[in-house]
């Protein structure tokens, strides 16, 4: 009996993390230098989300995938002349802020509200994925957050793969502590995967994916709904890059214990 999915991925839009990022203080708090004029790319996290997201449902016909991406329409259109060539879907654009110093339950919340007002979504058949992590809202709880307000709670944080059985339940392989996976078995939608770096290479450009997603991309980015990401609550005392610190010492004959002691001796004095 074939199985039907309705996948939706949450996927942020950040700066090429290629380049330079230097974090200043501006009049509304932290933010990155000269942040709209970086060339900017799909997270990395939720790449992996979209992808895993396209095979599965190519392997369930009858499927769909949703793309919701919050950011300025400027970056959007920008990023999808490149992703919409990978595989078919379709955007859910939220105009709003760019950056990485917005709170992740407002960011949630922004998610939730499009989510609920997608047209034809049915929520009994509802995959929520999105990235583990992110490159810029890296707070680690915007997926669990957003599907909590979506009322669901099967969720599964670090997956790097999905089976489906032909009863309709699926296996999600996690990764826990101590570099272990953990199997799970859920027995139906809706569920939240919060998606690792998955098992599938990055697919190559199709130029006709992406002419049929543009077609239906640039409609959906001039009607993008505008919504603001208030960060009232968040004080950042202050922003600077990682300290870099080089010492080089060659040492002969050292046991790996003694080499373990002193990085363990130099980690507790910093």
């Amino acid at each position: 009996m074939p199985h039907v999915f309705h996948i939706v991925v949450c996927a942020s839009v950040v700066p090429d993390p290629l380049q330079t990022l230097e974090p200043v203080t501006g009049p509304t708090g932290p933010a990155l230098k000269n942040e709209m004029m970086l060339p900017a790319v799909l997270d990395p996290w939720a790449s992996h989300a979209l992808y895993e997201a396209a095979n599965l449902a190519a392997k369930h016909p009858g499927s769909k995938v949703w793309l919701v991406s919050l950011g300025p329409k400027a970056k959007l259109q920008q990023v999808m002349m490149t992703i919409s060539q990978k595989v078919p879907f379709e955007l859910v654009p939220i105009d709003g802020p760019l950056g990485g110093f917005t709170d992740a339950h407002e960011v949630a919340a922004a998610l939730a509200s499009a989510i609920e007002g997608i047209p034809g979504l049915d929520r009994s058949r509802l995959l929520l994925f999105g990235g583990w992590e992110s490159a810029s809202r890296g707070a680690g709880v915007t997926m669990q957050i957003a599907g909590e307000r979506l009322g669901i709670t099967e969720q599964f944080q670090g997956v790097d793969e999905i089976n489906v059985h032909d009863d309709g339940s699926f296996e999600v392989l996690e990764r826990i502590e101590g570099g272990r996976h953990q199997l799970s078995v859920c027995a139906n939608t809706p569920a939240v995967l919060g998606w690792a770096t998955g098992k599938l290479p990055e697919p190559r450009n199709n130029p006709q994916v992406g002419m049929a997603n543009m077609r239906a991309v640039m409609p959906a980015l001039q009607k993008a709904k505008p919504v603001q990401i208030r960060s009232d609550d968040l004080q950042y005392v202050s922003v600077s890059l990682p300290k870099q610190q080089r010492e080089t010492r060659i040492v002969k004959d050292m046991s790996p214990e003694e080499v373990a002691r002193e990085i363990a001796e130099w980690i507790a004095a910093e």
